[in-house]
């Protein structure tokens, strides 16, 4: 199968103020497709390269002991930001009621939700990503994992921070709790209950 840098359905300046065209820019063309060609690199003259690398990551004991982890850190990288660029809109949306019952059965209320995911977001130590999965037993579970690593042992994830520094350095430096509470103005409420409602 092709494995191309997926296209955004946005521009890179339509997330401004929040994050910034120059940024936005960089970590798509330069970032996310540097995982991809690596990804396809380790995996050269393999039958992986036929599968998803959603399928891959979730299923590492089929890759070969010896680039394993060359899988876990430029697959991740792959299909982490996939999923994060699908999430992010400039648009105002709102969530399903069946994905707020959700939050508000298994966190207590929205805000209790988005304290406990800006946490898992500003705690991560050194570069990482904040989650919010639904585990196997169809719960909702906010987690976070580090470097590239995907969060498939937790659950399926529908919303996706990405706290890496080169997702935000260049326009809050060392304010990761302003980027991450700016984020929840361009989250795209209506594809996270698209994705939540796939997996019910």
């Amino acid at each position: 199968m092709k494995h191309n840098l997926p296209e955004l359905n946005f521009n890179y300046n339509d997330l401004e103020p929040y994050i910034d065209a120059k940024t936005m820019e960089i970590h798509h063309t330069k970032h996310h497709q540097g995982y991809i060609t690596k990804y396809v690199n380790a995996l050269e003259g393999s039958d992986l390269l036929e599968k998803d690398v959603e399928d891959v990551l979730r299923n590492l004991e089929d890759v070969p002991e010896d680039i394993v982890q060359a899988i876990v850190n430029n697959g991740g990288g792959y299909y982490n930001h996939r999923l994060f660029w699908t999430i992010l809109t400039p648009k105002k949306t709102r969530m399903s009621d069946d994905l707020s019952k959700a939050i508000d059965r298994d966190f207590g209320s929205f805000d209790q939700f988005k304290d406990a995911f800006s946490n898992a977001a500003k705690t991560q130590f050194g570069s990482g990503w904040a989650w919010l999965v639904v585990t196997d037993d169809k719960r909702l579970k906010v987690v976070s994992t580090p470097n590239q690593n995907a969060p498939f042992e937790f659950g399926s994830p529908i919303l996706a921070l990405d706290v890496w520094e080169h997702a935000y350095y260049l326009n809050y430096q060392n304010k990761r709790p302003e980027y991450v509470e700016n984020f929840w103005n361009v989250v795209h409420w209506e594809q996270v209950s698209k994705y939540y409602k796939e997996l019910l």
